[in-house]
């Protein structure tokens, strides 16, 4: 088939159009921006790439998926509705891509882009379709020719029940994109357990308020009890940590915190329910080397070290941070200089209390201009919320062979940060920003 992908460029429907190339269809798209992703699908993948939308996009497409963030007054849509070329919403399409696959469903409110890129290191011969970009097949998917499939299964539109999960895997269930589910944790927290009944594996972290309260079978992972003899070292300067997981003696997995552990623990005890044997399982995971935007080193120097990192709720900022903490005192680090890129007005002020407090030892914080993912503006008093940091409120970051600027509305550079370990935090345009691409 032909299909286009209206708004292509996002990391989860670009993961579904190389997915749907792998399976051997002819694929386009658009987008309002040219970007990597996009380039990727053009060179990579040879799919034809309009920017920005326009209607004569969908000529010859025996299918339209459009992504969550398209509005029906887009042109493309109003085209395919002319045409009546069937026309679906990813969720929707999860239905027929992952159809007579056999898949492993990685969902949860925190690790689950981890959790997935590990699961797919543990599991060489399947397909993956992760919401980030694993850096050991550099994409966010990897085409095999078989029926399984690691997928990363999305619970901000409820879409995870449309992925047909042989063994779905929960990392956490914290409230999350609760504007979807009405603001009502009941409808939020059934959607999960509708998830998890739809598998016929499960694989739980048994100490997660909400998941400890599943009556159904599965194989349960108590942290506490568990994992021992957590460590943390460098290997020339890349992060490891090292633990014990019950009966299974130790491993070694790239990433710093006892969240990386239990990680790494949860994806053993998926594959481990896959078949494959515990002594392959520890070698493959040493091979892991991390995701793209989560705990990135994109520059390191003595005594100067910049992170890129994904984090845009409390819960994954907080535990970054303690990561980082322990990162920079191996390294000999005393100071870290935040900056942070709030994601989503709804986001910030439902959460506000908690970015507050996730903060706390940072010598210095940057707070940028919210970026809004297409919502209306509410007014938030950032400066006053972060008051005790006496937070630095910038326009815009760029790195250069210097260090990080920081610069103000009138583009005056008010800090260069060019010692200590720099972090950049949140979900936005801002891992352009600190890599000096943007």
């Amino acid at each position: 088939m032909k299909i286009h992908f209206i708004g292509i460029g996002g990391i989860g429907i670009s993961a579904l159009a190389k997915f749907m190339a792998g399976e051997g269809h002819d694929i386009s798209g658009s987008d309002i921006r040219q970007s990597e992703i996009t380039d990727e699908l053009a060179i990579k993948y040879g799919a034809k790439i309009t920017i920005p939308h326009h209607g004569d996009a969908v000529d010859g497409a025996d299918m339209v998926i459009y992504s969550a963030a398209v509005r029906k007054n887009n042109p493309e849509y109003i085209a395919a509705k002319e045409r009546e070329i069937p026309l679906y919403a990813r969720k929707e399409a999860l239905k027929f891509i992952l159809g007579g696959k056999r898949v492993f469903a990685v969902g949860g409110a925190h690790g689950k882009s981890t959790t997935s890129a590990m699961l797919a290191e543990l599991l060489p011969h399947s397909s993956a379709v992760i919401g980030a970009i694993s850096k050991a097949f550099h994409s966010n998917v990897r085409p095999f020719c078989g029926v399984d499939v690691v997928f990363e299964a999305d619970e901000s539109d409820a879409s995870f029940l449309n992925c047909n999960p042989y063994m779905a895997i929960v990392t956490n269930v914290e409230p999350e994109h609760m504007e979807y589910y009405d603001y009502d944790i009941e409808r939020f927290h059934a959607a999960y357990e509708e998830f998890l009944r739809r598998a016929s594996v499960r694989v739980i972290n048994a100490e997660d308020p909400f998941l400890k309260k599943i009556e159904l079978d599965a194989v349960r992972l108590f942290p506490s009890k568990e994992i021992r003899k957590i460590d943390y070292t460098l290997v020339d300067g890349e992060p490891f940590t090292t633990f014990e997981l019950g009966e299974y003696g130790p491993f070694r997995v790239f990433g710093i915190g006892e969240h990386i552990a239990i990680d790494a623990s949860l994806a053993i005890l998926a594959a481990l329910g896959a078949g494959e044997k515990i002594d392959d399982i520890k070698i493959r995971l040493e091979r892991y080397r991390g995701i793209k935007k989560r705990f990135d080193l994109i520059e390191k120097r003595e005594g100067f070290v910049i992170v890129d990192d994904y984090g845009h709720h409390p819960t994954e900022i907080k535990a970054t941070m303690e990561a980082l903490k322990t990162y920079a005192a191996l390294s000999g680090i005393s100071k870290i200089h935040a900056i942070w890129q709030p994601h989503k007005y709804t986001r910030t002020m439902d959460n506000l209390q908690g970015f507050v407090e996730c903060f706390e030892g940072v010598e210095d914080l940057v707070i940028l201009p919210i970026w809004s993912a297409g919502e209306v503006e509410i007014p938030i008093d950032l400066r006053g919320a972060f008051s005790s940091y006496d937070p630095i409120m910038a326009e815009r970051i760029t790195k250069d062979g210097n260090g990080v600027r920081v610069y103000d509305t009138k583009e005056n550079v008010v800090k260069l940060f060019d010692s200590g370990l720099v972090v950049a935090f949140g979900a936005g345009d801002i891992t352009y920003q600190i890599r000096g691409l943007k």
